[in-house]
């Protein structure tokens, strides 16, 4: 096998679509009402405590497939409408459907804010779109003092068109958040912050479309590859990240004591 086979293949993309459309009873529901659905999975027995998966849907009545995929993609667009972004920017090109980029965000007080590097993917068939990304190791991009560094197993979007200006959009994370969660921030990201940042990609879709015409508007690098003007770099120079890897934070001490604050 060589290196170069960091790459997902069609293979990757075909199981990470059955996770996002599964019915087994594996999956706990936590949050639905307004066209929003959140799901937490119970983790099967002897796996790795500190992983967290969530499965989030959205029914989207009035934007497209098409759109939602371009707004995920839209690295410039996503400064104006992400709550939790700090940092965003993408480093390389590997291939015509797969970049290396980098992403911090805001965690809930008292904790430390997260960034990844991560490998991301897309792969477009007849009405579905497909954005998937694991963590990476970058050798300019090291684990940083201030932020702790998040490793995602695999995570991403699977949005299916239902009609000229609807689709069915899911988001799927399998992460290790590294540190020590108390259990208040695994149930506020589940029934707190999962629906707000969905509101928020909602509301991005129905503005994007203004956004664009102001900004670039024919310039899609991630439909158009020849546009792209990133570095390329062999995918042979990137290793998958593991969690086990990197230092664990002992976040202890921010116990539960914010078990009940912003349930809102």
């Amino acid at each position: 096998m060589t290196r170069a086979s960091i790459l997902p293949d069609d293979e990757v993309f075909a199981d990470f679509r059955r996770q996002c459309l599964s019915a087994e009873n594996c999956w706990q529901s936590k949050y639905n009402k307004n066209d929003m659905q959140v799901w937490i999975e119970n983790p099967p027995p002897n796996s790795a405590p500190k992983v967290h998966k969530i499965r989030c849907k959205m029914t989207i009545k009035d934007v497209s497939a098409a759109t939602m995929y371009d707004v995920i993609h839209d690295g410039e667009y996503r400064k104006t409408w992400d709550p939790n972004m700090l940092d965003s920017f993408d480093i390389a090109r590997l291939s015509d459907n797969a970049d290396v980029g980098y992403y911090s965000w805001n965690c809930p007080k008292p904790l430390k804010n997260r960034d990844v590097v991560t490998l991301r993917s897309w792969q477009v068939k007849d009405d579905e779109y497909i954005i998937i990304n694991f963590s990476v190791k970058h050798p300019k991009y090291p684990a940083q003092s201030n932020l702790v560094r998040a490793v995602s197993m695999l995570t991403g979007y699977y949005i299916k068109n239902t009609g000229p200006n609807s689709c069915t959009f899911i988001y799927l994370s399998q992460a290790d958040p590294k540190g020590s969660l108390p259990k208040w921030v695994v149930n506020k990201a589940s029934q707190v912050l999962a629906p707000r940042v969905l509101k928020s990609v909602h509301k991005a879709g129905q503005m994007y479309a203004e956004w664009k015409q102001q900004n670039k508007p024919n310039q899609k690098p991630w439909l158009h590859p020849d546009q792209s003007s990133l570095p390329t770099m062999n995918p042979a120079e990137l290793s998958i990240q593991r969690a086990d890897s990197l230092e664990n934070v002992d976040e202890t001490f921010k116990k539960d004591a914010q078990e009940n604050e912003d349930s809102s």
